[in-house]
Formats: structure tokens, C-alpha cells, sequence
């Protein structure tokens, strides 16, 4: 039952609150990338939705796939802004906070099955620590790691938020999140009867 309402808590999320990068951010993807610079050794401005810049280390940035994308390696500015409007700034700070300490430490990958309930079992310290945080900046990661692409921390925050709402029901968790149910009771039904194999694992 787990995942089925998982699937329904992020699509409720998207139909909500997520809106399409690309009106937002320029395409900058090199028509060939072997014409791509690999010098990593500059920094870029990560810009929040608020308007605040955070200055941080190519290498860093791009471990967000949408930042990486939309770098400009041709440009003559000193220091390029990515915006990322669907980003506040106290998470943007989290996912660099993140980001940084991946690039010395590197996460250790999360798979399925998972061999423990226990976040501290299946990853390092520092990163079970990471995500014991409030339920609405819990939640917040997961939005932020989902539009900037960064799939380690998509991966640990999903874990934590699987972990903090196992045995909860649908309702329960709409509550949690402040998330109306936009299902209609068929739809909620297709999702049930498409998951199914989920339950009966």
C-alpha cells in the first residue's frame, strides 16, 4: 500500500505545485557535446526562488542535471546565474549543503530492495542526519532534488519520506503535506489496481 500512495502524494505534488522549467530556463544544451568545456574549476550562481544567489563550485552544481544543462560553456561572463524559481532559498541552501558534502564523501547508493528500514543502515551517517528534518522541509528536498535532477538526494529523500510514512493511511498523509486529494475515486481506484503487485509483495 506504500508505494501506491506515494505515487498518488507526488502526482497530487505535481498537478500542484510544479511547473515546466523550460518556460523558464533558457535551453543551453551544446548541439555537440564533444564541444563541451570540462574545465569544472569556476563557480556559477545558483539564484532561489527569492531571489537570493549562492555561489558554488561548477563541480558542485552540476550534480544537478538540470544545472549542468543549462550551464553555458561558451559564455564570457565571470560568473553565470541559474535561476531556479521553484527552489526557496532555505532548501536551495540544503541541496548545496548536500551537494558539497557528496563530492568528498559520496553516498552510498540506495537499492531496491532495501536491505533495512533504518536509514542509518543503508547509508552513511551524515546523510541518515541530513534528513531528520522537519516533515515540510522533508517534503520540500524531495520537490527540489525532483526539478533540479539530482537523483542521490531525490533517492535519500524519497527513502526518508517512505520511512516516516509507513503504516500511515492516504488521508493521514494528505494532512501531513497540506495536500488535497484531487482524485476522483476511480482514479484512486486505477492507481490501487495498477500497484496492486506492490501489496501483495
Amino acid at each position: 500500500y506504500l508505494i501506491p500512495t506515494l505515487r498518488m502524494l507526488y502526482i497530487s505534488s505535481y498537478r500542484q505545485e510544479y511547473k515546466s522549467p523550460t518556460s523558464q530556463l533558457p535551453n543551453r544544451t551544446p548541439e555537440n557535446p564533444a564541444m563541451m568545456n570540462t574545465d569544472e574549476g569556476g563557480t556559477v550562481n545558483l539564484v532561489s526562488k527569492e531571489g537570493d544567489a549562492y555561489e558554488v563550485p561548477i563541480a558542485v552544481a552540476k550534480m544537478s542535471k538540470l544545472v549542468e544543462t543549462t550551464i553555458d560553456e561558451e559564455s564570457d561572463e565571470d560568473v553565470q546565474e541559474i535561476p531556479l524559481p521553484n527552489v526557496k532559498a532555505t532548501v536551495l541552501a540544503k541541496v548545496i549543503e548536500y551537494c558539497t558534502h557528496y563530492k568528498s564523501e559520496p553516498m552510498t547508493p540506495i537499492q531496491t530492495p532495501l536491505k533495512s528500514a533504518r536509514i542509518e543502515e543503508v547509508v552513511q551517517k551524515w546523510y541518515a542526519d541530513f534528513v531528520k528534518v522537519e516533515q515540510v522541509l522533508l517534503f520540500e528536498l524531495v520537490t527540489a532534488a525532483n526539478f533540479m535532477d539530482i537523483k542521490p538526494l531525490l533517492d535519500l529523500t524519497c527513502f526518508a519520506v517512505a520511512v516516516m510514512i509507513k503504516g500511515k493511511s492516504a488521508d493521514e498523509i494528505r494532512k501531513i503535506f497540506n495536500i488535497s486529494n484531487d482524485f476522483t475515486p476511480e482514479e484512486e481506484a486505477q492507481v490501487r489496481e495498477e500497484n496492486k503487485w506492490c501489496e501483495q509483495a
